[in-house]
This record gives C-alpha cells, structure tokens and sequence, in this order.
C-alpha cells in the first residue's frame, strides 16, 4: 500500500504506533516496525540515558524505519535532542511546544519531522514552521489532549481542508475500519496509541492492560484542563479529582492533588487505585491482549473488509 506516509516514512503500512508515556518501549515500537508499520519510542517517560538505551535497543531487534517521540517540555530536551542525532534516529514526532524550537536543527541533520496538534490553528503553525506532516488527535485520544474538545471526526476534514502536507488522524482509531474512515475524511494515515497499549510488547504493567481491555463506554473522561487536559480511566484518583473540583479548587491545589510520578504509578506500577490512568475512548473496543505483530495483522484484514463493504454502498 503507497501513499504519502508510506513514502515518507519508507513503510509498508500507513500505521504509526503512538509515543505513549509508559508503554512505548524499544520492544513494541521495533515490533511494529518490523511488522510493516512504523513504531515510536516514546520519550516522555525516559531519563537521556534511558532513551539512548531504548534506542540503541531498537536498531539492533529492527532494520525497519522507526521514530522517536519527543514532548518539547521536557526538561532535558536539548539532551534529548542531541542523543537521537548522535544515534542516528531518521524520524522524530514532537509534540507539546512549539515546533519552530527544533524542526530546522533536526532536519539539518537528515530527520524527518512530525508534529502532533490538536486544532486547525496549531496544524496550520506546524506547518509554516516546516515540519514534513502534522497528526491531528481529536478528543478521543487517550493521554494529554487539546481543550476544545474537536472529535477526530471533525477534526480531520477542517485541517485537511487547508493543509498541504501529509496528514496522519489520531483519537479514537483501534480498527481498520476506523482507519479507512479516517483515511476517507483525509487522512494520509493513522496514528493508534490505546490499542496498542493492550499489546504484549507495551512496557505498562499487565494490570493497566487488563483494565483496559475490560473498559466500556463511559469509563473515561477528560479532566485537569487547568493544567493539561488528560483522559483518564475512571478510579479512585478519578474520583478524587472530582470530588475536589466540587470545591472549586485553585490551580494550585490541583497541582497538589496531582502531585508526582502518578503516571508512572499507575501505567507502569500498576496501582490501579491511585496511580493516572491514561487512555482513549476507543478502549471499551479493546477486548484482548495481543502481539503487536497481530494487531497489524488485523487492522489491515479490517481495512479491506471495510473497503470491499463499501464497494457495495
């Protein structure tokens, strides 16, 4: 399958695996590429020293395209930066920033640049800064999230409407029909993250992948807009939140209701009680842990059902 994405990534699949905190290790992002699509090390959750590792990990269990994904608040960013040029990484996703701080200086180096945004405005910023695609997530997605609340399925559409470079949907895709949906409102590609959460290779606890193949609709919600916005599995630290949005709280007291390492406690502990819990809406569609190698696999089989059905119409 060639289009866009496939071309630019120099993958089989238009599929790109989320940079998820927690769950994107060297282990399913090269999992993922060598089953035709094209994984992502997530950085946010990773010391230099770490990613360096993950990285080097990578290249030697996979020949195939991967990337990097690189949140630009993070504190050691220029570390962070100067360890995927050192080791030769061809592809980083940013996110969280502005993409004008890093795109020139990673494409100098021969990078190619993805920057992942949550409206029209900020698509349309990426891409006068120069980046080679945008991912536009909607309100579905898992993780930290845009305020406006624009579903995928809106989303899309408006920003294809006025972008010139390839574009990748994300939010609420765990299906190849959902992929080929996004691709008929105008995606290039997709970009999956909760799916592949409830992989065998994803580096979060077994016990987040159980809750979130047992997640049904409603059972998350987005919330902390006042510091980033975040979609989260309902549970105790949940009903914390809301419990302390009852006493129309300042932003100050939601940082301390936060406090640290509630991600990591949660998505990568297992404390399925107090720790955050991120993930999307299309979790109460996630029904089984896979191999990251068959989720591929499926979407794929999906993807031409879904086209052969619409042959049909």
């Amino acid at each position: 399958m060639q289009n866009a994405i496939t071309s630019l990534f120099k993958i089989k699949y238009p599929i790109i695996q989320a940079g998820m905190i927690w769950a994107s290790g060297w282990k399913l992002a090269s999992a993922v590429s060598n089953a035709g699509g094209l994984g992502i090390i997530g950085a946010a959750s990773m010391y230099p020293e770490v990613l360096k590792e993950h990285i080097q990990k990578c290249k030697k269990a996979t020949n195939a395209p991967f990337g990097v994904n690189v949140p630009m608040l993070y504190p050691d960013i220029d570390q962070i930066i100067q360890i995927i040029i050192d080791e030769g990484v061809k592809i980083v996703f940013t996110s969280a920033g502005n993409p004008k701080t890093w795109t020139s200086d990673l494409q100098h180096h021969g990078i190619t640049v993805v920057h992942v945004v949550s409206s029209v405005k900020f698509a349309l910023k990426a891409q006068e800064a120069g980046v080679n695609a945008v991912v536009a997530e909607g309100f579905e997605a898992g993780g930290h999230n845009g305020r406006d609340e624009t579903t995928t399925f809106t989303l899309i559409p408006m920003v294809k409407e006025q972008l010139k470079i390839p574009l990748i949907a994300a939010g609420g895709i765990a299906t190849g029909a959902g992929m080929l949906a996004a691709m008929i409102l105008g995606a290039d590609g997709v970009q999956v993250g909760s799916r592949f959460v409830a992989s065998e290779e994803a580096s979060s606890h077994i016990n987040f992948k159980n809750l979130v193949v047992q997640a049904k609709e409603g059972d998350t919600q987005l919330t902390l807009k006042e510091l980033a916005p975040v979609r989260l599995l309902k549970n105790k630290f949940f009903d914390d939140i809301k419990l302390l949005y009852s006493k129309n709280p300042a932003k100050e007291d939601l940082i301390a209701l936060l406090g640290h390492g509630r991600a990591k406690k949660g998505m990568f502990e297992g404390d399925l009680v107090e720790g955050e819990l991120e993930i999307g809406q299309i979790s109460g569609l996630i029904h089984d842990i896979k191999p990251a190698a068959q989720i591929m696999k499926d979407m794929m089989i999906e993807f031409e059902i879904a086209k052969k059905q619409l042959s049909f119409l």
